[in-house]
C-alpha cells in the first residue's frame, strides 16, 4: 500500500476530488494548510502599497491506494491540480506497512 500525500491549490481541489472519486477513491483527508515552495510566497500590492505574502493557502490531501493504483491515483491528481503555473503543488508517495480499519477490524487492503 502506498500513502499519497498531495499539497494543491484551493481552488483545483474540487476539480481533484471528481476525479478521485471516478477512479473509485472517495474517500480522503483535507486540510487547509499555508505554506510556500521554491517562488518564496509573492508580492502584491492593496491601496498603492507593496506587501509580501509569505505563506500561501494550500489544501492537504492524504489518501492510501493499493500499489497496484499508484500511478493511475497520482496522474489523476496531477491532470485535475495542474494548471502550468508555479505553485501547482506537489506530491509526496511513501510506503504504508499498515491499514486497520477500527470498525471492523479489517486489515490490509481490505481496510482501504
Amino acid at each position: 500500500m502506498k500513502r499519497i500525500e498531495a499539497i494543491i491549490r484551493p481552488q483545483r481541489l474540487n476539480f481533484v476530488k471528481e476525479a478521485l472519486e471516478e477512479l473509485g477513491y472517495g474517500g480522503i483527508t483535507v486540510a487547509e494548510v499555508k505554506g510556500h515552495g521554491k517562488q518564496r510566497g509573492l508580492t502584491e500590492q492593496w491601496r498603492g502599497r507593496e506587501y509580501r505574502v509569505e505563506y500561501l493557502s494550500k489544501v492537504w490531501i492524504l489518501l492510501v491506494v493499493k500499489d497496484d493504483d499508484l500511478q493511475g491515483v497520482v496522474n489523476t491528481i496531477v491532470d485535475s491540480a495542474q494548471t502550468g503555473e508555479i505553485g501547482d503543488g506537489k506530491i509526496f508517495v511513501s510506503t504504508v506497512d499498515d491499514v486497520i480499519r477500527v470498525r471492523t477490524r479489517e486489515r490490509g487492503d481490505a481496510a482501504i
